[in-house]
C-alpha cells in the first residue's frame, strides 16, 4: 500500500548530520543502558538516594537497551523515537523530583530533542508529515 504523502530527498547533508545526531544519541544511550544492567557501582550508588534498587535498575537499563535497538532499525525508528521519548519522560520527572538543578532537569529533555532532530534529519518520511516553513 503506497502513502499518499510525498517524501522529499534529504540532501546530503541533512543525511549526515542526522546520522551523526542518531549515532551520538545511540552510543551514549547504548553505554548508559549497559551500565546499567551490569549493575555497575557508580550507577547503583546513584541510584540508591533516588529509591532505586539494583533489581530496578538492571529492568530500567535492558528497557533503555531494547528502546534503543528499535531506534536503531530503519524500519522501526520512528517507533523507537517515540519509546526513548517516554523514557527520557521518565528521566526527566525524576529529576524534577530529586535534582533541583535546573540543567539536571533540562538535560533529558534535550536528549530527547536530539533524538528526534537525528531521526527528522535523516527520515523523509517523517519531514513530510512535520514540514518545517521557511
Amino acid at each position: 500500500m503506497q502513502s499518499a504523502i510525498e517524501t522529499a530527498p534529504v540532501s546530503k547533508a541533512a543525511l549526515w548530520t542526522g546520522r551523526a545526531l542518531s549515532t551520538l544519541v545511540v552510543l551514549i544511550l547504548v553505554f548508559d543502558g549497559a551500565t546499567k544492567v551490569m549493575k555497575e557501582k557508580h550507577v547503583i550508588a546513584a541510584s540508591a538516594p533516588l529509591g532505586f534498587t539494583p533489581g530496578m535498575i538492571a529492568g530500567i537499563g535492558a528497557t533503555l537497551l531494547i528502546c534503543t535497538a528499535i531506534y536503531v532499525i530503519p524500519r522501526t525508528s520512528i517507533l523507537g523515537a517515540i519509546l526513548l521519548t517516554g523514557y527520557l519522560g521518565g528521566a526527566v520527572a525524576t529529576n524534577v523530583r530529586f535534582n533541583p538543578t535546573p540543567a539536571l532537569v533540562l538535560l533529558p529533555a534535550i536528549f530527547g530533542a536530539v533524538v528526534w532532530a537525528g531521526i527528522f534529519l535523516r527520515e523523509p518520511r517523517l519531514r513530510a508529515l512535520i514540514p518545517l516553513k521557511r
